[in-house]
C-alpha cells in the first residue's frame, strides 16, 4: 500500500464493543491511528473513582495521544491539530456537529451493530434480540447528522443464538467489527468504497434502554418474555416482583404449561414454572437483590416458592 493509501485516522469511541476494532488499527501496518476521543472518565465500581474508558486504556498502552471533551460539539480544537484523513466512530456517546464532521479530509465513518437501516439507535443489540430477529451484523456507515442515517459502505452479518444474551452478541459483533473497519478503510483509502443510500421505509429505532426495560410483564407470550430475559442479560436485567421481593432472572426459557398469567404452576431443580400470556416462563437462574445468581434449584432452597403463589402483574423498578 503507498503512503497516499496510508490513512491518518482519529478513533472516536467509549463503549467497549468498539475496543477490538480500535486494537486492530493499532497493530495494522495500513494505517495510523494519530488520536484517540472518549468520554471523560466517569465514577464506577462500588467506590465511585472516576475510571478510565476501556478505549482510553488502550491508546495509552501505546501510546497513542488521548482527547476527553466534556462536549465535543462546542471543543474539538485536538481533533483539528491532528489533521486526520478519516475519524471512525464507535459507541462514542455523543452527538457529533457538522463542523465536526466536516473536520477530516474523508469525513467520519460510524461502526453500527445492526444491519442499517434496522435497529437505527442506542441499544441496537438488545432490539435486534426483542425483535426475534435471525440475523444482525455491523454496518459502516458515512456520517451524517442524522441518527444513523448515513449512505452504507459495508455490511457484515452474523446469525443469532437461540439462546443467545446481548452480552453474549456484543462480544461477537464487537469482534466482527474489527475486520469490517479494516476492510472499509482499506476501500477509503484506494477509492473503491462506494455508499448506498439506505431506504429509510424500512427504517426501524431502538432507543436507549432504561431500566425498567426490564420489567417482565406476565402477560405477554413465554417467547416474548424469554427474549426479554436474554435481551435485557447483563443489563439492564430482567426482574420480577414476589410477594414484595424483586428477584432479577438470568436465565429462561417458555415453556409449555399454562395457568392464570404470573401464577407460578411449579418450583423445582430444573426451574420456577410461571404462567405467561400463552404458556408458560421457566426460570432457569435467579437472584435475589443483594444475593448471588443461583440456579434455580440453590435459589428455591433459600427461598421457597410454592405452586399458586403469584407474581405482580405490574411493578415499578427502583432507579
Amino acid at each position: 500500500m503507498s503512503d497516499f493509501s496510508r490513512l491518518r485516522v482519529v478513533f472516536c469511541g467509549t463503549g467497549e464493543i468498539g475496543l477490538p476494532a480500535l486494537q486492530a488499527l493499532l497493530t495494522s501496518a495500513a494505517h495510523s491511528v494519530v488520536g484517540v476521543i472518549t468520554q471523560p472518565d466517569r465514577p464506577a465500581g462500588r467506590d465511585l473513582k472516576p475510571r478510565p474508558s476501556a478505549i482510553k486504556t488502550a491508546a495509552l498502552a501505546c501510546g497513542i495521544p488521548v482527547f476527553q471533551p466534556e462536549k465535543i460539539r462546542r471543543d474539538f480544537s485536538n481533533l483539528s491539530a491532528w489533521a486526520p484523513d478519516i475519524m471512525v466512530v464507535a459507541a462514542y456517546g455523543q452527538i457529533l456537529s457538522r463542523e465536526v464532521l466536516d473536520v477530516a479530509r474523508l469525513g467520519c465513518i460510524n461502526l453500527h451493530a445492526s444491519l442499517l437501516p434496522r435497529h437505527r439507535g442506542a441499544s441496537p443489540i438488545q432490539a435486534a434480540i426483542l425483535d426475534g430477529d435471525p440475523e444482525t451484523g455491523i454496518t459502516v456507515m458515512a456520517m451524517d447528522e442524522g441518527l444513523d442515517t448515513g449512505d452504507i459502505l459495508l455490511k457484515r452479518s452474523l446469525t443469532i443464538g437461540d439462546t443467545e444474551t446481548a452480552g453474549t452478541l456484543h462480544d461477537r459483533l464487537a469482534a466482527l467489527a474489527a475486520p469490517v473497519l479494516l476492510e472499509a478503510l482499506d476501500r477509503l483509502a484506494d477509492g473503491s468504497a462506494v455508499g448506498e443510500p439506505q431506504d429509510a421505509t424500512l427504517a426501524t429505532y431502538a432507543p436507549k434502554l432504561e431500566k425498567s426495560d426490564g420489567r417482565l410483564d406476565w402477560q405477554q407470550t413465554s417467547a416474548v418474555l424469554a427474549r426479554r430475559v436474554r435481551a435485557m442479560t447483563p443489563w439492564p436485567g430482567a426482574s420480577a416482583r414476589l410477594d414484595g421481593a424483586v428477584i432479577k432472572i438470568h436465565a429462561a426459557a417458555p415453556g409449555p404449561a399454562a395457568g392464570e398469567p404470573g401464577t407460578v404452576l411449579a418450583a423445582g431443580p430444573d426451574g420456577l414454572v410461571v404462567a405467561s400470556g400463552s404458556g408458560s416462563l421457566v426460570l432457569q437462574e435467579l437472584q435475589l437483590e443483594g444475593r448471588r445468581r443461583l440456579g434455580a434449584g440453590d435459589f428455591l432452597r433459600g427461598f421457597p416458592v410454592e405452586p399458586g403463589r403469584k407474581f405482580d402483574l405490574s411493578f415499578s423498578v427502583p432507579p
